[in-house]
């Protein structure tokens, strides 16, 4: 006779969210990216179920001083089409950093996740802000040290 093991399946009712606070201050970028897409997907939760998006809120600050490591800076290229002929645009990762440094952060993480609608309904749920002051205080967030 054999034991038949069930395997978890989270329902909706159960799934608790948390709001976390990284500090992108002096993290690598994709280690911080990384990590803020396993806190996003809720993979380091035991009640994890792949088709269910059951993870937390993530809150990133100072998205303006996060590093890079070799030569990133300058090799790195970011690109972007308008749909149009000859429509495609390139910048640089030091140009997006001075110009947007949210959005660096954003698309490092997008890249990380699902590329489906769980994956959009998990992203809808990353905060990132360039400087250490967000909105979100009422959340009372948990600091995540990486």
């Amino acid at each position: 006779m054999s034991t038949k093991q069930k395997s978890y399946y989270a329902k909706p009712s159960e799934i608790e969210r948390k709001w976390v606070v990284i500090d992108a201050k002096d993290l690598v970028l994709g280690r911080l990216a990384s990590k803020a897409a396993i806190l996003l997907s809720g993979k380091h939760k035991p009640t994890y179920t792949p088709s269910m998006d059951v993870g937390d809120f993530v809150i990133v600050i100072n998205a303006s001083k996060v590093k890079v490591t070799g030569r990133k800076l300058d090799q790195k290229i970011y690109y972007n089409h308008s749909l149009y002929p000859g429509g495609l645009k390139e910048t640089s990762l030091k140009a997006m950093l001075s110009k947007d440094p949210t959005q660096v952060i954003e698309r490092a993480i997008k890249g990380m996740l699902p590329h489906n609608r769980i994956g959009r309904q998990m992203f809808r749920k990353l905060k990132v802000y360039a400087e250490s002051n967000h909105p979100h205080e009422a959340q009372t967030p948990e600091l995540v040290s990486i």
